[in-house]
């Protein structure tokens, strides 16, 4: 596939991780592979917490010269010295981000399988949209981003757009032509070798 044509990789941080092992096994993905963001994707609603990995995640990745968003959390992403926020309600909080944040802040929103939510976080100003699952879960109400949302988008829709939740090697396949971000996660932290395993995952692209 050529270059040009090839989506970029958006990675997600597990949901919990370990302060004294992560930053070196994300060091290891970012050397080995070009990665475009890195979502801090924590399940806990801890400040302390979420603040001191956002600061591992922000050291790792800024010498990368590789943006960090924070899930959710305006506030923080602003105090933190992050590059934005993702919001994960489609496009209700994206005018206030971004009235927070300021024009040179990356905002970004989750908008599950609705069409009309990615066109509404556009317009309120987000700078990419993300549409999933895009493969079978049994979070949420199990209603998947299929292939013609992201079909229609690439053909009438200039802002970016995200695939994200439960990537596997043929979903990827049938993405690559489609999308602008390729959003992985847990798909790779779960292997021993976060690196090699995102490399399989990818290797349709190659």
């Amino acid at each position: 596939m050529d270059s040009s044509d090839r989506p970029q990789t958006y990675l997600l941080t597990p949901p919990e991780f370990e302060l004294s092992s992560f930053p070196s096994r994300l060091a290891a993905v970012l050397d080995t592979h070009e990665i475009a963001c890195i979502r801090l994707a924590m399940a806990t609603r801890d400040e302390d917490r979420l603040s001191r990995a956002a600061d591992a995640v922000r050291e790792v990745a800024h010498l990368r010269d590789v943006a960090v968003v924070i899930e959710a959390h305006v506030t923080l992403a602003e105090r933190l010295g992050l590059d934005g926020v993702h919001l994960s309600d489609g496009a209700r909080g994206v005018r206030a981000a971004r009235k927070a944040l300021g024009s040179d802040a990356i905002v970004g929103a989750f908008c599950g399988a609705s069409r009309h939510d990615g066109m509404n976080a556009g317009e309120a100003g987000a700078d990419y949209v993300a549409f999933g699952p895009v493969g079978a879960s049994s979070l949420g109400d199990g209603t998947r981003a299929e292939l013609d949302l992201f079909a229609w988008w690439s053909e009438m829709i200039e802002l970016p757009v995200v695939a994200e939740g439960q990537l596997d090697i043929a979903t990827v396949e049938a993405l690559a032509l489609v999308v602008d971000f390729l959003g992985v996660g847990e798909e790779i932290w779960r292997e021993d070798d976060a690196g090699s395993a995102l490399a399989r995952l990818l290797a349709p692209l190659n």
